[in-house]
């Protein structure tokens, strides 16, 4: 059984704040409804999000905006370099994941959440040039490249 929500907020795969959504009344009476992340599709909801409508659609139009600065910076940057230990093989002792690409790119003054940034495999474990994908908004992303090599050995 579902049932029709609007949401309060932004929520990850399902929709933007103002949206109307179809979910299942379980998801929407345990979660959605309890975290105030969306109210019941009822008249008296609908004519309070028509009176927010042009504060919700400057809002979104905020976010794009800045998530076109965010792509420009990340592009511009082009390519980060992460140093790790590695043996024979070029093969990593341990990984590069998608928290040192987001701490890599902190540490230039670009601050992205770890679960946007998409690594290819889940984890980097060779040496090597990989393409990464940053999420940013709605189906905006920017790529980066991220360069790993093999750390010096420390006499």
């Amino acid at each position: 059984m579902s049932i029709k929500v609007i949401l309060n907020q932004d929520v990850l795969n399902l929709g933007e704040e103002g949206d109307v959504c179809k979910v299942a009344d379980g998801y929407a009476r345990n979660y959605l409804f309890p975290q105030n992340m969306a109210v019941p599709y009822t008249k008296q909801y609908i004519v309070l999000f028509e009176q927010r409508k042009e504060q919700i659609e400057k809002r979104k139009a905020e976010k794009h905006a800045a998530a076109k600065s965010l792509k420009e910076k990340i592009e511009a940057l082009g390519t980060i370099e992460i140093k790790m230990p590695a043996g024979d093989g070029d093969k990593l002792f341990g990984s590069v994941n998608n928290s040192m690409i987001a701490d890599q790119l902190a540490a230039n003054g670009i601050e992205v959440e770890r679960k946007k940034i998409e690594l290819g495999t889940s984890a980097i474990k060779l040496i090597g040039t990989y393409p990464v994908k940053v999420k940013l908004y709605n189906n905006e992303t920017a790529e980066i490249k991220v360069v790993v090599s093999k750390e010096e050995a420390k006499a």
